[in-house]
């Protein structure tokens, strides 16, 4: 069932986003060589509760961390740790806070120094899908025609979508219908309502598209071990198009 938001939570659900993007914004001037995931994760707890938020990923069906810390070829829900970061990584953050009892949602891959120009290419066509897809985020049109545009843009880069992880609905929950993922025909599944909350947020590989996760049946890698990108962003779709809550 999907959950159309009244403005009264609409206000709420801004603030959780507003939230979860400073703390990008602080993650961000703390990526450099040596840094650990770890060290990251504590800068971002501190943070998300200085703001009188809660993260929502900790304990989260038994996850350890307040971030999600996924490191080159781990695509997502990698888990903080001792591992530093090193010249030439690239790094994907997803931050949750809940605020009020409404979460925000937003990942975003960060260079780690001088990359490499397969993955500065790798970053940009990612990011470029997410917009892609939002520009389809209107009042009447269909969920899948976010997906189409995702899949397309990135597959004409020469990348692949992940098919085993997708976007979601956010609310009260986490993750709440419908399911949105970044692949799929154009036209299909739910009019897009006022009201709606959605985390749309594109998945792709450097290679093939197949993952698997680790032994900590946590950590998503790619089977290839080939880089991978993750943006995401909370929007909320209004009368005239859509709004983005998590904007940096």
């Amino acid at each position: 069932m999907i959950i159309l938001k009244s403005k009264a939570e609409l206000e709420v659900m801004r603030e959780a986003g507003r939230i979860v993007a400073l703390t990008h914004q602080e993650l961000a001037k703390a990526i450099k060589p040596g840094v650990t995931t770890k060290q990251l994760d504590e800068i971002a707890e501190t943070f998300i509760r200085s703001m009188g938020a809660i993260p929502s990923f900790k304990g989260y069906g038994g996850f350890p961390g307040s971030i999600c810390a996924s490191v080159n070829e781990e695509l997502v829900h990698g888990i903080p740790g001792q591992r530093a970061l090193q010249e030439g990584d690239i790094i994907s953050l997803d931050i949750g806070a809940q605020f009020q009892g409404y979460h925000g949602d937003s990942a975003w891959t960060y260079p780690v120094g001088k990359i490499s120009a397969e993955n500065e290419k790798l970053l940009r066509v990612t990011e470029e899908s997410l917009f892609k897809g939002l520009e389809k985020a209107l009042p009447g049109a269909r969920l899948s025609d976010i997906s189409h545009a995702i899949q397309i843009h990135a597959e004409s880069a020469g990348f692949t979508l992940v098919r085993e992880y997708v976007g979601h609905g956010i609310g009260q929950n986490l993750h709440e219908d419908p399911q949105v993922p970044n692949y799929g025909p154009p036209d299909r599944g739910p009019r897009l309502k006022p009201g709606m909350v959605l985390a749309v947020e594109p998945m792709v590989n450097a290679g093939e598209r197949y993952v698997r996760t680790l032994e900590d049946n946590w950590t998503v890698v790619t089977l290839d071990r080939k880089t991978c990108a993750h943006f995401e962003h909370t929007i909320a779709i209004t009368e005239d198009g859509y709004e983005i809550f998590t904007r940096m």
